[in-house]
């Protein structure tokens, strides 16, 4: 494999999206110290089968866009191999099979170092088959869910709900209704990523036939929603520090409410779409600095 074929394949794994990924299971980690039932081990294999799961939908999302043609010269996001011809279907398909391997093999290690009943056991076994189906059905099939606008209520339940209570409930063994509210922070500003993409190729997703719900809505209404995603999302962190913590170190998460803010009316304001586009790095750093100060705070509060 030459350097420039290695690079395309790094860039088909889409490497900026995986510390997003990781940061769900960072936040569902701390939490589980601050609740005293923190595991390393589980830790580690949540985070290792979570980036495999998310290299995973990368690659089965540029396979699935590129098998449908929305993937096009046109788009004003960065050209993946496949679309430069660095990569062909088949080589890419093949991936697939290796990752899925690959993920099913580190999920059934984690359940198998994890679980402690039969019910935790067969629960977790069926929704690791569901991510890793949910992950390849975004864009690949006959109806993939990301081409009707469901994409935003996967993204909210994979790096939300279900990466930071599942790996809770992994290392404590039970689940707090409270718990609830860091997890919907987390996915409401992981949802927020996935808008502003779809903000960006709106008139290019339109053209081929993705109704994202940023389709759905229209640039105006999308703009609004990536607001409220933020607010929301920022309330929920807020809500549980008031409930939970005592120390003012807990608080030390407000820090990026000044940079949200920001990136919200910047967005909101934003009429051209070529603007949007520095704008998904910056909501996607702006996600992991406020689940990684949230979990510094439960660390040090």
């Amino acid at each position: 494999m030459n350097k420039n074929s290695l690079k395309m394949w790094l860039e088909t794994a889409r490497p900026k999206t995986l510390p997003l990924a990781a940061a769900s299971i960072v936040t569902g980690s701390a939490l589980a110290y601050w609740r005293g039932g923190f595991s390393w081990q589980v830790a580690l294999l949540c985070l290792l089968t979570t980036l495999l799961l998310q290299i995973l939908s990368n690659f089965a999302n540029d396979y699935g866009d590129h098998r449908k043609g929305s993937d096009t010269a046109e788009r004003i996001g960065p050209l993946r191999g496949i679309q430069q011809g660095a990569i062909s279907a088949a080589q890419l398909k093949t991936a697939l099979f290796v990752l899925i391997g690959a993920s099913l093999l580190s999920g059934a290690l984690l359940i198998f170092v994890a679980y402690q009943s039969a019910v935790d056991f067969i629960a977790f076994l069926l929704l690791g088959i569901i991510a890793i189906v949910a992950a390849i059905t975004y864009t690949v099939g006959e109806k993939p869910y990301g081409y009707m606008g469901l994409g935003d209520i996967s993204v909210l339940i994979f790096f939300g709900l279900l990466g930071v209570c599942g790996t809770y409930y992994l290392q404590v063994h039970q689940l707090d209704l409270m718990i609830f509210l860091p997890a919907l922070s987390a996915g409401l500003l992981a949802t927020a990523v996935l808008n502003i993409n779809n903000l960006r190729d709106i008139e290019q997703d339109k053209k081929a036939g993705k109704h994202t719900l940023a389709v759905r809505l229209g640039p105006t209404k999308g703009r609004f929603y990536h607001c409220a995603l933020l607010f929301v999302g920022a309330l929920c962190y807020v809500i549980f520090a008031l409930f939970a913590f005592t120390h003012w170190l807990g608080f030390i998460f407000l820090l990026s409410y000044p940079f949200l803010l920001k990136h919200a009316l910047f967005v909101y304001r934003s009429r051209d779409p070529l603007a949007l586009r520095p704008m998904l790095a910056q909501m996607s750093m702006l996600a992991l600095l406020t689940n990684l100060l949230f979990s510094f705070g439960l660390l040090a509060g």
